[in-house]
């Protein structure tokens, strides 16, 4: 029986996604370079243009949000715990066994409950825990004014944003090894650029 083709990523959520992922790669670059890691736009430049990358993507993210509530999508993010040792087989077993896919895609449920799993881990560990770093960092000449001086240390508050950087670093190239387990390399690829995705309806 041939796959079935059916629409799931709409044209925002597309937008968002794409936008998000080069900022991520912009601000990994520059913030690799500001740590000392290595030497290629010069620190002031990957500083400044850390710092652009770094509103423009909270302003996304704003933008995203307000979408997300506004058309009911935050609903593909809900956590479940169901099915999630199947899921966890499967991507250590089964897709090397060309074993069946546990999880079957619909436009109402877009994400397996490990991918769900995985982005709640995103927002309530790794993204506050490198955007409230990067804040910190960004307006530390305020810290007295604030009182933080007392209780915070730049030193700290490096090392935190550093282990944020090293968290979302995983998390992205993990994300992008998952996006080739698809029935081809590039299909789950393609359906971010058309919308469309072809799923097995025996599944």
């Amino acid at each position: 029986m041939s796959a079935e083709r059916i629409y799931i990523y709409k044209r925002y959520e597309r937008f968002w996604h794409w936008s998000q992922a080069l900022l991520i790669i912009v601000m990994m670059v520059t913030g690799f370079e500001v740590h000392g890691n290595y030497s290629l736009l010069g620190f002031a430049k990957a500083v400044s243009i850390h710092s652009l990358a770094a509103w423009t993507l909270l302003t996304l993210w704003a933008f995203t949000i307000f979408w997300q509530f506004t058309t009911g999508e935050w609903r593909q993010y809900l956590p479940s715990l169901k099915n999630v040792a199947a899921m966890i087989r499967y991507y250590a077993f089964g897709i090397f066994r060309d074993a069946p896919h546990p999880f079957h895609k619909t436009v109402v449920q877009k994400h397996n409950p490990l991918q769900r799993l995985a982005y709640l881990a995103l927002l309530a560990v790794i993204s506050p825990l490198i955007w409230g770093s990067g804040l910190l960092y960004l307006f530390y000449a305020d810290w007295p004014r604030l009182g933080l001086d007392a209780v915070l240390s730049l030193e700290s508050v490096a090392v935190a944003h550093t282990l944020g950087g090293y968290l979302i670093t995983a998390f992205f190239f993990i994300h992008v090894y998952l996006t080739t387990t698809g029935h081809t390399v590039f299909a789950h690829i393609k359906a971010m650029i058309t919308g469309w995705e072809e799923v097995d309806p025996k599944h």
